[in-house]
């Protein structure tokens, strides 16, 4: 399991995001998702997220490291943009794994450069493997 004081950190802008967000809350695995803006922090909390982590992505004076530490990070790929951007910050926030989830084919090469641990290629919503990442 993730160091107590760890925080998993999630983007789930995508259904497959959104259902590994109700695994970790039907296992009450402690974790905050990251929002780019209001609309995506408010989707969150309605999914019974309690802790969201505002940021916005096209100021890099903003990517300010968390009062907390950082574990694992899930990036749910919604937009090429945006999960790159993600990226670079999360990799700056720790050293653990960070996973990318995508049903895209952009290249896993382009995560894998800016610091993903994983790319994961999936075509369907069901996600509940990535619990045993936690586990490690």
């Amino acid at each position: 399991m993730e160091k107590q004081q760890d925080t998993i950190l999630i983007s789930a802008p995508t259904k497959a995001g959104e259902a590994f967000i109700r695994q970790l809350l039907l296992r009450e695995i402690p974790f905050a998702v990251l929002a780019n803006n209001p609309a995506e922090g408010e989707r969150a909390s309605r999914l019974g997220c309690k802790d969201v982590i505002m940021i916005d992505t096209r100021d890099e004076q903003t990517w300010v490291l968390p009062e907390r530490p950082i574990g694992k990070v899930f990036l749910f790929e919604n937009s090429l943009n945006l999960c790159c951007r993600y990226l670079r910050i999360c990799r700056t926030w720790t050293s653990a794994s960070i996973y990318v989830i995508t049903n895209s084919g952009n290249p896993r090469l382009i995560y894998r450069g800016l610091g993903a641990d994983v790319v994961l290629h999936t075509n369907h919503d069901r996600v509940d493997f990535l619990i045993a990442a936690l586990l490690d």
